[in-house]
């Protein structure tokens, strides 16, 4: 028995080992050996709704799993303790957010002090300011979240979207964490739930124009969100209408309404090709309009005010989007007519619209903007900030015919900062800057944007936190965070949760990888598919980036990523793992391969543009087969690696990290320990209370300091 990091035991002794039930199969040729595919439970779709469906041989598995972790990191109890105290001291327990008006009323949520869930709340547009703590006497909590949630392992809001009269709302939960809503309509006079009851839906709702109905997504048997249902107020949904039905299991549903508020938005999408159809809201028996029809490759986006529609497109080789605009009446791809023309390496991520101004966020190497533009003459103006690294966020709001946007900027040293601009005077103000009860001086801080080369020459983007007074000689201890998939963009941000590890000497890093959009859509193009052993590249590639800077040095240095990021964190210790003195990973995608073999799984089919369909394609195989991490364990010495998994995860399945951890064990040489810890009441988010977050995010930061001998 060794002790690694003075803190956690790199022993075999006592860690469960999950029995040996070979399955074997071949594809193209090539025989797959999968000793622990019992682990996946024959009746899954039955224990995502039902935890306690879970066979008992899987069951006494995962909760030997957990029991081990836990003596591991019994050391840590006290400092688990610290951390979290330290985080909750950083929030602002009765923070209420800036109401955003629709008409003659404000909403906006709020947390009671000791409060773990929202409260959805409204007020009268012409109040005075809401407090930025504490209730507003003018208030109506339309949903509290911590009455609704009480006594339920698990509970989370998903929406609560208000008729257009504002006597109803339609609010969506989910109290198992499998991401399976049920929408209730409350009637805010009496401040009660009506009869209506919609079970197994996506948690999306909008309302017809007059509020006697309104739209939802069904999520089918495999858990994909599928058709667009009607619900007519004092119905059974039996009697639901169905709207709109995707036959086409690779392609998910969703809907939303336009900023005009003239249209149900019916958006079919994979992660490569969209298709849009728009209903009339205020139309009892109006059709779905289809704006044009899907073809491979094609994205695009709808907005609408007037008689045209305006579209964010990658249409004729707009690898970053362009904007379009076309008729109403006839709004095909032929009748499109460029307004915002494409320009490579400025990334167009999103398209809003109002009477008279459209805005759009752009991000250019790794830097977002706010670009105006005046709908009546053209003229354009820029909202952009001077920080190095930093995070930009447009809010869609509730109005139309208003001047006004809102944005949130921060930095990974400044808390965030809401602002309400208007794009005719071009002025601002500033509507709630984040309170750190605790204190925070943002002076003690320094943020930084640094390169790192790839193997094949890509400068790969990292931001960077640390004290002010840290000595930069390598001895650091560091924790890189990545993700890298679906075009995802990892923002500088302020997380007050980061400070307890870099006031313990951390230095906080960022690898903005590719596969996400930090550098347009080709930085994403770049790490899927056959492309995608670069998203492991690049972050090894930062991790020494860091070393030669003398942030760090080998072994000091714990690597953190979730889902799609936690594959990473599977691949990169199977690369490299001579780099890390710990991995973390949370909620893993790391059985790439049977995962993506399996088109009955929730997110197979729509998966396959991302990853390439390994049944189909050889190639796809190979490439995949060729750094899954699963499938790619090797007898080495491993770091210490902490995976963290949900049972009711819809998204990536709770056996994914049990095989990989259970191959680990089996087959390493040395190093560890390896740990795993599957949440049995919650799924892919983990806990949903704000304050039982804090005690995950707390085992996560014991285990990094434990690995490096900080705890």
């Amino acid at each position: 028995m060794t002790e690694i990091g003075h803190g956690l035991l790199a022993h075999r002794s006592g860690a469960p080992v999950a029995e040996v039930r070979p399955r074997r199969f071949s594809v193209h040729g090539q025989e797959i050996t999968d000793d622990y595919a019992w682990l996946k439970a024959e009746n899954w779709q039955t224990v995502l709704k039902d935890p306690s469906a879970l066979p008992d041989d899987i069951a006494a598995y995962l909760k030997a799993e957990n029991a081990f972790a836990e003596q591991a990191l019994a050391g840590s109890t006290e400092l688990r303790r610290q951390l979290v105290a330290e985080m909750r001291g950083r929030i602002q327990e009765d923070e209420s957010g800036v109401p955003e008006p629709d008409g003659p009323f404000a909403y906006y949520t709020r947390h009671r002090a000791g409060g773990q869930h929202p409260l959805i709340c409204r007020r009268p547009a012409t109040s005075p300011d809401v407090p930025e703590t504490g209730p507003d006497p003018d208030e109506t909590i339309l949903i509290d979240g911590d009455r609704e949630g009480e006594g339920l392992p698990f509970f989370e809001i998903a929406a609560a979207v208000h008729s257009d009269d504002h006597q109803r709302l339609a609010w969506s939960a989910d109290t198992k964490g499998s991401e399976l809503y049920t929408i209730r309509v409350r009637d805010v006079a009496t401040g009660l739930d009506l009869d209506d009851r919609v079970d197994a839906t996506s948690g999306e709702a909008v309302w017809a124009a007059d509020g006697a109905s309104f739209w939802y997504v069904a999520v089918d048997a495999n858990h994909r969100p599928a058709k667009v249902m009607r619900h007519r107020i004092g119905t059974g949904q039996s009697e639901d209408e169905t709207v709109y039905t995707e036959a086409d299991a690779g392609y998910f549903v969703h809907i939303g309404k336009t900023q005009s508020g003239a249209f149900l938005d019916v958006t079919v999408s994979d992660h490569e090709t969209s298709e849009v159809r728009l209903l009339d809201r205020h139309a009892e028996d109006a059709p779905l309009r289809l704006v044009e029809p899907r073809t491979p490759l094609l994205i695009y986006g709808v907005e609408h005010r007037g008689d045209r529609l305006f579209i964010r497109t990658n249409a004729d080789g707009a690898e970053d989007f362009k904007i379009v605009t076309a008729p109403l009446d006839d709004p095909g791809r032929a009748r499109w007519t460029d307004l915002v023309p494409h320009r490579a390496g400025v990334m167009i991520r999103h398209l809003h619209l109002l009477t008279g101004h459209l805005i759009r966020l752009e991000i250019e190497n790794a830097k977002p903007r706010i670009v105006v533009r005046d709908l009546a003459d053209g003229a354009e103006h820029t909202v952009a900030f001077e920080e190095e690294a930093y995070s930009l966020g447009l809010r869609a709001g509730l109005a139309f015919d208003t001047a006004t946007i809102r944005f949130v900027y921060a930095s990974m040293t400044t808390p965030s900062e809401t602002w309400d601009y208007d794009c005719a005077a071009r002025t601002r103000v500033l509507r709630k800057r984040q309170a750190v009860p605790s204190g925070h001086d943002p002076a003690a801080y320094v943020t930084r944007r640094l390169f790192a080369t790839a193997p094949d020459g890509a400068q790969v983007p990292i931001s960077l936190l640390h004290r002010r007074d840290l000595v930069l000689d390598g001895s650091a201890p560091l924790l890189l965070y990545g993700y890298g998939s679906y075009g995802t963009l990892m923002p500088a941000a302020f997380r007050t949760n980061l400070l307890s590890l870099v006031d313990r000497g951390f230095v906080y890093a960022i690898a903005h990888i590719r596969g996400g959009t930090e550098k347009g859509w080709r930085w994403y193009l770049d790490g899927k598919r056959e492309k995608k052993p670069n998203t492991f590249t690049d972050f090894i590639a930062c991790a020494r980036a860091l070393i030669a800077a003398r942030y760090t040095a080998e072994k000091r240095i714990v690597a953190h990523g979730g889902s799609a990021g936690g594959m990473l964190m599977g691949a990169v210790a199977n690369l490299a793992p001579e780099l890390f003195a710990g991995i973390v990973a949370d909620v893993p995608f790391v059985d790439v391969l049977n995962t993506m073999l399996d088109a009955e799984l929730p997110l197979t089919p729509p998966e396959w543009p991302e990853w390439g369909n390994p049944g189909e394609s050889e190639a796809a195989f190979r490439t995949i087969l060729s750094y899954s991490p699963y499938d790619n364990v090797a007898a080495k010495d491993y770091p210490a690696i902490l995976a963290l998994g949900g049972l009711t995860d819809p998204r990536v399945t709770y056996w994914e990290p049990a095989k990989w951890v259970a191959r680990l064990r089996a087959t390493m040489t040395g190093g560890g320990p390896v740990l795993l810890r599957i949440n049995m009441e919650a799924g892919h988010g983990g806990a949903a209370g704000r304050f039982d977050r804090l005690e995950e995010v707390a085992l996560i930061y014991a285990f990094a300091l434990m690995a490096v001998g900080k705890a």
